[in-house]
């Protein structure tokens, strides 16, 4: 049980099965608190993702998400210390590291056809005049790689460390030269994870990382 009635009513059913929650007038009444006390409650689930709330649409749960939770506390611990970030860096590359192995056997034939399709845009983006950041192709070919994992946990603190990446201005890095190198490893490691050697795979994506500490020295 939790401190929140509405989050102990919205435990009991299942998303699946429930497409649209009563009226804040009727849940106030069936969960006997006052209804400034339900739209408090109500805050906290959707500042978590549990639910949507719209004008007209009513209240709806939401498939659950570890990363609302994730983002919330890290923005405020970067915004206390950023050296936060780069302890939330390491636990990511961990992450990456430790996973990959598992990940690389889950893909399946339509996830190698996107992955090379993300590393011909970010080729076409780096090499067009005038020259373009790919980040959108960075962010979706790393979080492509553990979509199979079916790990909430997992991809809700990789996907937080992009929602952060891009909170701390690293998305608008424009060294290029650095970048082309970045794209030589993603390239590299799509064609490794395709041919399944997951020993090479994790030595490139050690590179990849160790690239990331020297550019930022």
């Amino acid at each position: 049980m939790s401190n929140s009635e509405f989050l102990d009513y919205l435990m009991q059913f299942p998303v699946d099965d429930v497409d649209q929650l009563p009226s804040i007038k009727v849940l106030s009444q069936e969960l006997g608190i006052s209804i400034s006390t339900l739209r408090e409650q109500l805050q906290v689930a959707k500042a978590l993702g549990l639910v949507e709330v719209r004008p007209r649409l009513g209240i709806r749960p939401q498939p659950y998400s570890f990363t609302p939770a994730v983002d919330a506390s890290l923005c405020y611990a970067i915004e206390q210390d950023r050296n936060h970030f780069e302890d939330f860096v390491d636990l990511r590359r961990h992450l990456e590291l430790a996973y990959f192995p598992q990940a690389v056997d889950l893909l399946r034939e339509e996830d190698h056809q996107e992955l090379r399709r993300l590393v011909a845009r970010a080729w076409e983006k780096l090499r067009g005049k005038p020259a373009r950041i790919p980040h959108q192709e960075h962010r979706q070919l790393h979080l492509a790689f553990y979509r199979r994992l079916e790990n909430v946990f997992v991809t809700g603190l990789l996907e937080a460390y992009w929602d952060a990446y891009e909170a701390v201005g690293l998305n608008v890095y424009t060294d290029f030269e650095y970048l082309e190198q970045v794209w030589v490893y993603h390239e590299q490691l799509v064609e490794i994870a395709i041919a399944k050697d997951k020993a090479r795979g994790r030595e490139i994506l050690q590179e990849h990382f160790d690239l990331m500490d020297r550019m930022v020295r």
